[in-house]
């Protein structure tokens, strides 16, 4: 019973189309944006540009100062990716991860320690990046793209084989569970 009252209720509204709060939109290309998400996108990009910069330029033999702190969060991140992916084939995917894993947990603390109340827009208000649904969606896209890159890449047909077995699997049980 209740689930007939809520697939009647999900069907008379488009989810598209449901908001939260006010957005500053932007029309690019024909497309609306949330100009806030960029505005918060960009600052951190900028962000974790600068630090970069910084960083690495002036290498030195013996680190100091942000160069030892960059050294140490690249080797943090290069055992990341070692720990996760195997010992032999984790450094094609060390920038990945580690833009990915930056620019995630930058932009979260850019929303935590940052007073974004304080700056006024027409409508909305600046948040963190990853408070948008877009960029968690996107990333999320990319990841699983290139994860099927490096699983076919690797396995080349027996992946392929298996995702499309997996993939007939569960579209089936769907099937069987909405019509039985």
């Amino acid at each position: 019973m209740y689930q007939e009252n809520f697939y009647s209720f999900i069907s008379s509204y488009l989810l598209s189309e449901i908001e939260v709060g006010t957005h500053l939109y932007w029309e690019i290309l024909g497309l609306k944006v949330h100009g806030q998400t960029i505005i918060m996108s960009w600052f951190v990009i900028s962000i974790l540009l600068i630090f970069a910069t910084v960083g690495t330029r002036n290498l030195k033999q013996i680190p100091q100062g942000i160069q030892n702190f960059m050294e140490y969060a690249y080797e943090f991140l290069q055992d990341i990716a070692k720990n996760q992916i195997g010992e032999h084939n984790y450094r094609p995917w060390v920038p990945y991860v580690s833009t990915v894993f930056l620019f995630i947990f930058v932009s979260n603390w850019s929303g935590a320690l940052i007073p974004l109340k304080l700056i006024h827009l027409p409508s909305g208000e600046l948040a963190a990046p990853t408070n948008d649904i877009n960029t968690t969606v996107a990333l999320a896209l990319l990841t699983s793209l290139s994860y099927f890159y490096g699983g076919i890449s690797k396995k080349r047909i027996k992946l392929l084989w298996a995702l499309c077995a997996a993939y007939t699997y569960f579209t089936s049980n769907q099937c069987i569970r909405r019509f039985y």
